[in-house]
């Protein structure tokens, strides 16, 4: 028998034992309620509750039970048969007339046999009745009997697991080898390992700068005596030709020109795959544009190159958004932002906002934190790789260690090195007055920070492999002291993924840092001092509460810290997930660290995946607290903690 194979096509933290409560409004968040139907949506996605409002949009509505059945004892068959299944997924929802059912039976049994090739079951039979009868024998227009559901049965029997016998490469995928595209003699012969060894070499070809390489032949053909697959893949990969004249088609309000020169698709460079989809990776992480598509011409140009064409759909340009948070402990606190994602035509940012904390809580207007800034951005400044980042933040921050008021200057460029690899380096100056455990103090500082990041997680909101790696240096001069200082700050975390799906992910990250010329802390800004604790670092703890204290009990903040935290993530469905996790920290004054004062937390959290990342929701307890200090913490976020 030979087979045909088509190819698919900000965290909110809770402190003190404080209880918080977050309400977040903006454009992109959309409560959906509706007479006869209630939902809550998150950008366009129901979080809970349904919304029936096109429920009884179906013409002549039918309703039907169906019941599944298979010979199949493999698991992995069993549930893969029961997703593949329309006429199971969607059975509480009714279909229009009695055609309608026979016409989801009828593309019930293509999805299910394509489920049997996918496991290599090519032996397969799938047998559907309506009504006590085979969809095959149905008359042209069938009617049912509607006084109760239409009862649908659907039986597979399985068949044998087909292996791989002989396999043919030939045209310019002759002299391959079969085992690395999983094609070896006697390995499982599934439909979805043949069609993707078929993509792997043309994406190979194309790889070599021939973009017009096309499989020619995939021929399978199945002998039910040995229960073996033949297998013949062909290729050509026609002529080498490097990328020609590239257009820009949809653009309106961002200009053409700056379009082409971000993507990176240049004239007389080598054709790539890859290159492509960085570059509409590229375009679309401008936030601009609503879809980015690339296409390729389907011959060559005249003088052997192949055109490209740039098509974008541009986005809503201007964004704003308001917020809330409530705590027992601090109070309320309100949030807002306004932003412009396409200042002068070339996706220039301009973010402008503000916020004002521990509302209820604060004895007077001095023990509110407040906080306002602008920061602007422009990718592509000077070379395609480079943005510059241009940012005057004012705020007052007033947690347990200090009273901070401060307004910092900055002026930096971000310089991408490749697809993983990035430098930043910013000069800046900041005005500072500190009420903290060395009285009052006022200072005035100039710093040069410079930044390395390597980001090589698989997926930055929820990664399953991969690493990130930050290091950083801060060299610092504050001017009415005198005081030359530099930090040093560094940290990596890792992600191993156990199982087919990746259902355990081991999580970890360890970071560490320290200031030179630290000899006075005294003469060292509160908020250029190391703190640990909280949501960000050693969870249990209260924000900042980890830190050395003079013998009055204040926290001095510290000259070194180390924090490392460890996670178990595992995936109870698809969509929740429950999170054991272990954090421990400590701070010290000197420039070495003092690890006789380990301080230590431990907790469980639960994670809801969305299409924007999972929610996350932490508890944690202090396993060695401090006297007097945070008994449990409770946080919330987007993201992953880190």
């Amino acid at each position: 028998m030979q087979i045909r194979l088509k190819a698919p096509k900000p965290s909110i933290a809770y402190r003190r034992a404080g209880i918080v409560t977050a309400v977040a409004v903006a454009t992109a968040f959309s409560p959906v309620v509706v007479a006869d139907a209630y939902a809550f949506k998150i950008f366009g996605i129901n979080i809970f509750g349904k919304d029936d409002a096109d429920a009884n949009q179906v013409p002549d509505p039918i309703h039907y039970d169906v019941t599944l059945t298979t010979d199949a004892i493999d698991p992995d068959l069993k549930e893969a048969l029961e997703n593949s299944s329309r006429l199971v997924s969607d059975k509480e929802q009714p279909v229009s007339g009695d055609l309608g059912v026979v016409v989801k039976a009828r593309d019930d049994r293509e999805r299910l046999i394509a489920a049997l090739y996918e496991k290599a079951r090519y032996g397969g039979v799938v047998t559907i009745t309506i009504g006590g009868r085979n969809i095959d024998d149905l008359p042209p227009n069938p009617t049912f009997d509607r006084s109760r559901p239409v009862p649908v049965t659907v039986s597979v029997a399985a068949g044998p697991v087909f292996h791989v016998r002989e396999v043919q490469f030939g045209g310019d995928a002759a002299n391959r080898n079969p085992a690395d595209y999983d094609l070896q003699s006697g390995a499982s012969a599934g439909s979805l390992t043949i069609i993707k060894a078929g993509d792997k070499i043309v994406e190979q070809l194309k790889s070599d700068g021939r973009p017009l390489a096309k499989l020619t032949t995939r021929k399978v053909v199945a002998d039910h005596r040995t229960d073996s697959v033949d297998v013949v893949l062909a290729a050509d990969g026609g002529p080498v030709a490097p990328i020609g004249s590239v257009g820009v088609t949809g653009s309106k309000a961002v200009r053409a020109d700056f379009i082409e020169r971000y993507s990176r698709i240049n004239k007389g460079d080598r054709y790539s795959p890859e290159a492509l989809r960085k570059a509409g990776e590229r375009l679309r992480a401008l936030g601009v544009f609503s879809s980015v598509t690339i296409h390729e011409a389907e011959e060559l140009a005249g003088d052997g190159s192949l055109p490209m064409t740039i098509e974008v759909s541009e986005g809503k340009q201007r964004y704003f958004g308001v917020g809330a948070q409530y705590s027992t402990i601090d109070g309320l606190g309100v949030n807002g932002y306004w932003g412009h994602r396409n200042l002068f035509g070339a996706a220039e940012g301009l973010r402008v906002e503000g916020a004002v904390g521990r509302l209820g809580d604060a004895t007077g207007i001095g023990d509110l934190d407040f906080s306002a800034g602008v920061t602007f951005t422009k990718p592509g400044a000077f070379v395609p790789s480079a943005t510059l980042i241009a940012s005057v933040l004012a705020k007052t921050e007033n947690p347990d260690a200090y009273n901070a008021t401060l307004v910092t200057a900055s002026l930096g460029l971000a310089y991408e090195l490749n697809d993983q690899d990035t430098i930043t380096g910013a000069g800046e100056v900041s005005w500072e007055k500190d009420d903290d455990a060395f009285g009052n103090n006022t200072y005035l500082t100039f710093a040069a920070p410079f930044r390395f990041d390597r980001d090589a997680r698989d997926n930055k909101l929820d990664p399953t492999s991969g690493y990130r790696a930050m290091a950083k240096i801060t060299p610092s001069y504050e001017a009415y002291n005198g005081t030359f200082f530099s930090a040093f700050e560094g940290s990596v975390s890792g992600y191993y993924g156990l199982g087919a799906e990746d259902r355990i992910v081991l999580a970890g990250k360890v970071s560490a840092g320290f200031l030179l010329g630290a000899d006075n802390l005294e003469n060292i800004p509160a908020t250029r001092r190391f703190f640990a604790g909280g949501g960000g670092s050693v969870r249990g703890y209260g924000y900042q509460e980890i830190s050395p204290y003079n013998a009055a009990g204040e926290a001095t903040g510290g000259a070194s810290y180390m924090t490392a935290s460890f996670e178990t993530r595992l995936k109870i469905t698809d969509t929740i997930g429950i999170v054991p996790f272990l954090d421990v920290g400590v701070v010290s004054a000197d420039v070495a660290p003092d690890f006789s004062d380990i301080r230590a937390g431990a907790g469980i959290g639960l994670r809801y995946a969305t299409p924007f990342g999972p929610i996350r929701l932490d508890f944690a307890v202090p396993l060695n607290k401090f006297e007097g200090g945070t008994s449990y913490g409770i946080y919330a976020g987007i993201g992953q903690s880190f």
